[in-house]
C-alpha cells in the first residue's frame, strides 16, 4: 500500500496543477467569429480550436498547441488558437453554442455537434485505442463485476464516451444495474478518475488507453499499483468537426495538412504526442455505429442529453 505521506504529496501536487490549469482556461476566451491578428494588411483571420478533455488543459496545450503552430506554417493566411477546457460539462457548452470553428470532440460529441451546425470531415485514426478500461488496485481484492456491488467507482464525466458510457454499459451487461449497484463519482477528468482510485478514494476507476497510458509513463508508480481489470469493445475514435459557416476551401486544407501528417517525419512527432498514428478522412456517416450504441445505452444504462 502507498505510505499516507506520499499519497498527500501526490494529491497536494495534482490539486496544485488542476487549479493552475483552471486559471489557464479562464485567460482562453474567444468570441464565435474569426478574430483578426493585427500583422501587415490585418489578414490573417484567427479559428478557434477546441479539443475536448482527452486530458487536463495545460496536458492539452502541451500535446495540440504544437500542430496549432504547424497548422498555421502550412496555412499562412491563418491563425488557429487552441482551446481547452476544463471539464465536459464547459467542453460541451461551448461546442453547442457554436463557440469553435474546428473541434476535436469525442464520438458522442461528434454525433451531438451534427444538430449545432457542425459537419464532420475526419477522425483519429487507431479504432483499436477508443475503448474504455477499468482501473483497480492490485491488492484491491476485486475479482468479479459483482465485487463492486456498493462501491465508490470514478468515471470522468457522463458524457465521456470511452471512458464513461462505455464501462457503464460494460459493467451493466456483465452483471450490474449501474445506476442503483454503484456509489458512482463524477471527478471531472481522466487523470482525477485515475488518481482516485490510486488514492483509495474509489475502488475503481474508468479511463481510454491514452491518457493511462500517458500518465502511467510520467508516475511508474502508477502502473506498479494499479491494473486494468476489464475493457470494453472498440468503437470509431473521436471526430474532427467544423463548424457549417467555415470556408469548405479552408477545411479541405486543415484536412490535408492533418491527413498528411504521417508521411513526414515532422507530422509523425506531432502525432506522437497525441499517442496516434495518423489522423484520417470521415463524414457524418462514420459514426453510426456510435448512434446505435448510444440508442442501446440510453434503454439499458441511464438517458443521456
Amino acid at each position: 500500500m502507498v505510505g499516507f505521506p506520499r499519497k498527500l504529496f501526490l494529491l497536494v501536487i495534482f490539486c496544485a496543477s488542476t487549479a493552475l490549469l483552471s486559471a489557464c482556461e479562464e485567460q482562453d476566451q474567444s468570441t464565435q467569429s474569426p478574430e483578426f491578428s493585427d500583422g501587415p494588411g490585418n489578414q490573417e483571420q484567427i479559428y478557434v480550436f477546441g479539443i475536448h478533455p482527452l486530458h487536463n488543459p495545460e496536458r492539452l496545450h502541451e500535446i495540440f498547441g504544437p500542430l496549432m503552430r504547424h497548422l498555421e506554417a502550412k496555412i499562412p493566411e491563418a491563425k488557429f488558437r487552441l482551446e481547452a477546457s476544463r471539464n465536459y460539462a464547459a467542453y460541451d457548452e461551448k461546442l453547442y453554442s457554436g463557440k469553435f470553428h474546428f473541434s476535436l470532440p469525442n464520438p458522442f460529441q461528434t454525433i451531438n455537434s451534427l444538430k449545432h451546425g457542425y459537419r464532420v470531415f475526419g477522425k483519429m485514426g487507431d479504432d483499436h485505442n477508443f475503448r474504455g478500461i477499468i482501473l483497480v488496485r492490485k491488492d484491491s481484492g476485486i475479482e468479479k463485476v459483482e465485487d463492486l456491488k456498493g462501491k465508490p467507482v470514478s468515471f470522468p464525466a457522463p458524457s465521456a464516451l470511452a471512458a464513461t458510457m462505455m464501462p457503464q454499459f460494460y459493467l451493466q451487461t456483465n452483471g450490474l444495474d449501474v445506476m442503483k449497484d454503484l456509489d458512482i463519482r463524477y471527478v471531472g477528468s481522466q487523470e482525477s478518475s485515475i488518481m482516485n482510485v490510486f488514492l483509495g478514494d474509489t475502488v475503481a476507476g474508468a479511463t481510454w488507453p491514452p491518457p493511462w497510458r500517458l500518465l502511467a509513463a510520467e508516475r511508474p508508480q502508477l502502473s506498479e499499483e494499479l491494473e486494468i481489470k476489464w475493457q470494453t469493445d472498440p468503437l470509431p475514435n473521436n471526430g474532427l468537426v467544423a463548424r457549417g459557416d467555415v470556408a469548405s476551401d479552408l477545411v479541405d486544407e486543415v484536412a490535408a495538412v492533418l491527413f498528411g501528417l504521417h508521411e513526414h517525419e515532422a507530422g509523425r512527432a506531432l502525432l506522437h504526442r497525441m499517442d496516434l498514428s495518423r489522423f484520417e478522412r470521415a463524414d457524418n456517416d462514420t459514426f453510426q455505429s456510435v448512434v446505435d450504441f448510444v440508442e442501446v445505452f440510453a434503454e439499458t444504462v441511464r438517458p443521456v442529453d
